[in-house]
């Protein structure tokens, strides 16, 4: 699914009205009328007081269609106008007089703190008092009355976005915006939804088809693509009857130190799990034992005793994944670089093999082409410096890739894949993956895609994809407090599975 900016929505109204000669009202009146048809399933009649904020541009428009609804249905509303300026937009002042028409009590008009209204904690708000086209800092006044708003506790509904959140860049006042239990977001959602310092303004996300024009939002390319089961499904290479090991590849999983062995051992499993022919463990010494015994599948090849010194395969693989549990120390710094020098096969880098590249910049003019990294965001600060915000990260991170021609896993909640332009934005997983060890299992997981011959691009945005799966199934089990990252691997297998299972109609409705 596509995700566009807030200038793209805007033209894809325009096109819409165009294309299917209706006006901006008719358009308003058909996206309104989803919302409350919606909440009128949900609360079927229900006589909750709902409190709906207005504000006086297109967004309170939708709020004043969403009023009348409620008020012909019977509901119980109080709606507010919030007068944060003279000026009214057209279809605002269409609707509120159709609102007057058919409501027996007027819209109570907001001007000031001393009109703040009370709400109770049993009551329900619709926000509707900023759209995407905010576009300014809100006034201290109304500021204060969203954040009356958030301290009522009543259950909270935002129209298209949580009011005092912009599109397309970070809010000027992080106390400023609305913390919605659910947003519905008209035909596509905005990258807002997706960034950690954004994100967490809406709990629960709820996208409706608001018959856009198709041919626009077909050739249209968004600012990001959001990814999902059907999206990954296309990228899922099957297998024939008649083939062997060596047709998936052989993935060689480099790293490990004293006490760090654990790491390489769940990489080096993760990347059997995910369909590696043949995988090799490169460690230390210290090693041997512990990789033979936990993963009997795996090959192993020592080094030094307590650190690689040297890296040097006498056989060429298919992927290779470097960096975890590797160490800093002199001598593997060295090692790692001189591998850089002379390997030519696309990486899959993480953990310590990306600290080093922090502190050695000039190690990155020797990455292959379309080598994967996986940092997680301190990682990613010694590579790409400090930002402002999360905007301002993936911006970074795009003018980060296109230098050095690589593929960035950006990792956390809703884990971002970067290449150059291209921004991939993850919907599974959940909170109970963060713990330690995850970040090795995904490292081991994008290393045994890619030894199966997908893309970089595709083992990277099919990787993350699955190593979420695989954690949503495995916190079905254990709650989010108990996951651990060998949970996570032994998904794997389960949430290939998942890939082909129909949701039955019960799910679908949810």
């Amino acid at each position: 699914m596509k995700i566009l900016s807030a200038q793209q929505m805007r033209m894809a109204d325009e096109a819409t009205i165009k294309k299917q000669q209706i006006t901006s009202l008719d358009l308003m009146e058909r996206a309104a009328t989803q919302i409350f048809n919606l909440i009128h399933s949900r609360l079927q009649g229900s006589q909750t007081l709902i409190h709906v904020f207005c504000g006086i541009g297109n967004n309170g428009g939708d709020g004043l269609v969403i009023s009348r609804l409620l008020v012909e249905h019977g509901y119980n509303i109080k709606t507010y106008i919030v007068n944060f300026s003279d000026k009214r937009s057209k279809d605002f002042l269409v609707n509120y007089d159709r609102l007057k028409e058919v409501s027996k009590e007027w819209p109570t008009q907001l001007k000031s703190k001393e009109d703040v209204p009370n709400i109770k904690g049993e009551d329900m708000v619709i926000d509707a008092i900023f759209g995407i086209g905010l576009n300014r800092p809100i006034m201290p006044w109304v500021v204060l009355l969203i954040k009356h708003i958030n301290s009522s506790r009543g259950f909270v509904l935002s129209v298209d976005i949580p009011s005092g959140l912009y599109a397309d860049r970070a809010p000027d006042d992080p106390e400023g915006v609305i913390f919605s239990n659910v947003t519905v977001t008209f035909q596509f959602p905005k990258l807002a939804f997706f960034l950690p310092e954004t994100g967490i303004y809406t709990q629960d996300l709820e996208v409706i088809d608001i018959g856009l024009d198709h041919e626009f939002l077909t050739t249209t390319r968004g600012i990001a693509s959001l990814i999902g089961k059907r999206d990954v499904l296309p990228l899922y290479r099957s297998r024939h009857k008649y083939s062997h090991k060596g047709d998936y590849g052989h993935s060689v999983v480099i790293g490990g130190s004293y006490g760090k062995i654990g790491s390489v051992t769940l990489a080096t499993k993760s990347a059997l799990k995910t369909g590696a022919g043949l995988v090799t463990a490169y460690v230390p010494e210290c090693g041997y034992a512990i990789l033979q015994t936990n993963v009997p599948e795996a090959m192993v090849i020592t080094d030094d005793d307590d650190e690689l010194a040297e890296i040097d395969l006498d056989f060429k693989p298919d992927a290779i994944g470097i960096g975890i549990g590797l160490g800093t120390s002199e001598k593997t710094i060295k090692a790692f670089g001189e591998f850089l020098k002379k390997n030519t096969i696309p990486l899959v880098i993480d953990a310590d093999a990306i600290n080093i590249l922090g502190k050695h910049p000039d190690f990155l003019s020797h990455l292959p082409e379309k080598s994967v990294l996986t940092p997680h965001p301190k990682e990613l600060q010694r590579l790409i410096g400090e930002w402002e915000n999360d905007y301002d990260k993936i911006e970074k991170t795009k003018v980060f890739s296109k230098q050095y021609k690589c593929i960035v896993v950006i990792k956390g909640a809703n884990s971002k894949i970067i290449d150059e332009e291209q921004v991939y934005v993850n919907t599974s997983g959940n909170p109970g993956m963060a713990t330690a060890g995850s970040g090795d299992v995904l490292t081991g997981m994008i290393t045994g895609l890619m030894s199966q011959k997908y893309p970089p691009l595709h083992a990277a945005v099919f990787g993350v994809y699955l190593h979420g799966s695989a954690g949503d199934l495995a916190v079905q089990k254990t709650g989010f407090e108990a996951v651990l990252a060998g949970d996570i691997c032994s998904h794997i297998g389960a949430a290939f599975l998942e890939l082909f299972k129909t949701p039955n109609v019960e799910q679908q409705g949810q």
